[in-house]
């Protein structure tokens, strides 16, 4: 909708009458452009719009002129977009005369009346568009054959790059088994600006189940971290969803569907108010986090969770931010973290499986993990400390720090076989902030600041996503004794075996406190490492240049912080988040981050958190729901 116009693009077909039967003519697009009026009293609904006739925007010369050689459209469903410039955008898919596969396009107009067919075009046979509008670019989601992926262009469709960073993280990964089918597949996609913050809501699918049952969750994301409202919609045996589309007008958020059964199909449309409300408090919640963390100096631009509160339960350590906790095995609370004190004490942190129908958060190729470590005492053999794995196949890819009895840190990466040992020593009771940072196909550790050693490499071409991060022992199948080490014989003792790693093969039982833990989805310079060890008082820092990074962040970034933190307690900022100072010696912490609960917030629990069918019929024949999807285009800009 623009202005007091309503824009619907459909797709038509003609029938006509040869030899006794209908023969059904190519596929096209039509346009019907209707003006709202103000209803009088008493009026019927149909009265509020006064429509005018059917248009054909797509000319012959806008097709002469395309070096697609394009022959039959159809319009794909969904909600057009009202770009902030005002131009009008619809998704589409178009067939080229050698009729060799599918494609997926745009056309746009900046006043309603001459349309243009973008020149650029998706891969072959990826179909199914849904388009929106995110910081300047215009993003749209195709399904191809093999996987969902995710397109943005900057210049109306003149060119389409796949988009790199964050964005595919959310919805895809092309190496899953789920992507071939339907599942975990994005619905509906619109852009709204909630509480002066302005998010995607889109809706994807869980897993089917034997008896057909495919729940539709509604999702939230700020392009930095991702939040699973919960289901929307259920599939069954007898009613199947085939499209939706959402809208959000005037503060309301309504789901509008179309199903069918043996019976026929209907249409509904559902106001989702409470998921609105659930929406509203966690972006609530999102905002005093970045608050109270900036104003210790801590960077906020793409802060994707935060493991600090550990006051809900034994086995859960709650991401401040919501979306992600943490499953905890036999350790013991402590303030901001746990100590693991059994040779089976750990902390699993699964940040992009999908086995539980969530996909929390937007980490793709970038990351860094920190967080604050005090080790009690040395162990009588080498013990794991932190393992991130790469990639979701078995077995995992993993790149693991690990602590020695001779006070010692300790990196492995399995995959290419490395083995790099570090001279400078662990501090026995001394916290020691450290960070475990992939940048593309490098991965590092860093501690108290300090690279570790030179980055390694990582095997194979193809980037590889982080699957899960864990402290102490993990509980998946990572055993480094494979054939390879097996066959090594006579070599070094613990590049032979480190499956000697393994805390149940320890005898002395670790005793590791584990604390404040961010997780960032790009990465960290050590200036910034070094503002989330200190988190000095914005009010007490000295003025500084801010920090130079690299890769472009997602969102503002937090200004930097100098090194050198100073005694004092400091009120606790919105979400009962309070910060306490300890003096800075070598075996004290500088600071200590407590989260008490997030009051007025949603909830605190982390782990949850299609397209219009072309019809025909006699004459020239508009799709039905295409129709009413189409009404609700425009609503959301």
């Amino acid at each position: 909708m623009k202005g007091n116009k309503v824009f619907l693009l459909v797709g038509s077909t003609a029938l006509s009458p040869v030899n006794g039967s209908w023969k059904e003519g190519s596929l096209e697009l039509k346009l019907v452009v209707g003006e709202v009026t103000k209803p009088s009293a008493g009026g019927e609904p149909s009265e509020w719009i006064k429509w005018d006739e059917v248009q054909s925007p797509v000319q012959q010369t806008t097709l002469a002129a395309h070096k697609g050689k394009l022959t039959e459209f159809i319009a794909s469903g969904g909600s057009g977009v009202l770009m902030e410039d005002g131009t009008i955008v619809f998704s589409l898919m178009a067939m080229n005369e050698k009729n060799d596969g599918v494609y997926s396009m745009i056309i746009y107009s900046d006043n309603g009346s001459t349309w243009s067919l973008s020149e650029d075009i998706s891969p072959a046979n990826c179909t199914g568009p849904r388009i929106t509008e995110w910081e300047g670019s215009l993003l749209m989601i195709v399904d191809c054959e093999s996987s969902q992926r995710v397109y943005e262009s900057r210049d109306m469709g003149t060119t389409w790059t796949e988009a790199i960073g964050t964005l595919p993280g959310v919805w895809v990964n092309s190496g899953s088994e789920a992507s071939q089918d339907s599942s975990l597949h994005v619905d509906a996609l619109i852009t709204a600006t909630i509480g002066k913050r302005k998010v995607m809501l889109y809706t994807q699918r869980g897993y089917a189940t034997e008896e057909n049952a495919n729940p539709l969750y509604l999702w939230v994301t700020d392009n930095n971290r991702s939040f699973s409202v919960g289901p929307v919609g259920m599939d069954n045996a007898g009613k199947k969803e085939v499209a939706s589309t959402l809208l959000y007008s005037d503060g309301k958020l309504h789901l509008l569907q179309r199903r069918v059964s043996s019976e026929g199909s209907a249409i509904s449309l559902s106001r989702l108010t409470e998921k609105l409300k659930e929406i509203e408090s966690v972006l609530s919640t999102w905002s005093q986090k970045d608050v109270f963390f900036s104003s210790f100096s801590i960077p906020t631009a793409g802060l994707v969770a935060v493991l600090s509160n550990a006051s809900a339960s034994d086995d859960t350590w709650n991401d401040e931010y919501l979306c992600l906790n943490a499953t905890v095995t036999n350790a013991t609370k402590v303030k901001d973290g746990f100590q693991l004190t059994e040779t089976d004490s750990g902390v699993m942190w699964l940040v992009n499986t999908r086995g539980d129908n969530v996909r929390h958060v937007s980490l793709n190729h970038n990351f860094t993990l920190v967080a604050s470590v005090t080790i009690e005492e040395a162990p009588s053999e080498k013990t794991p400390l932190l393992t991130a794995l790469l990639g979701d196949a078995e077995p995992p890819y993993f790149m693991r720090l690990s602590y020695t009895a001779d006070n010692k840190w300790e990196t492995i990466s399995k995959g290419d076989k490395k083995l790099t040992t570090e001279s400078r020593p662990w501090v026995p009771k001394k916290e020691h902030q450290v960070a475990l940072m992939l940048q593309g196909n490098k991965i590092s550790v860093y501690i108290d600041g300090e690279s570790l050693g030179e980055e390694a490499p990582l095997t194979g071409e193809t980037p590889l996503e982080p699957f899960g991060f864990c402290f102490g022992a993990c509980d998946f199948d990572d055993d480094d004794d494979d054939d390879g080490d097996d066959d090594d014989d006579g070599g070094d003792d613990e590049e032979a075996s480190p499956k000697e790693s393994s805390p149940e093969k320890i005898g002395k039982k670790p005793r590791v406190t584990v604390t404040n833990v961010f997780l960032y989805n790009r990465p960290l310079n050590p200036t910034e490492m070094r503002a989330i060890k200190d988190r000095i008082p914005v009010s007490t820092r000295a003025p500084e240049p801010q920090v130079k990074i690299a890769p472009k962040p997602v969102a503002p970034a937090a200004p930097a912080a100098p090194a050198v933190p100073g005694p004092r307690e400091v009120p606790a900022a919105p979400g009962r988040t309070t910060v306490g100072r300890t003096a800075n010696t070598q075996h004290a912490p500088a600071e200590r981050l407590t989260s008490a609960g997030n009051e007025g917030t949603a909830r605190e629990k982390g782990d949850g958190g299609a397209n219009g069918d072309a019809g025909s019929a006699y004459g020239r024949v508009l799709l039905p729901l295409l129709l009413l999807l189409g009404l609700w285009g425009f609503a959301t800009a």
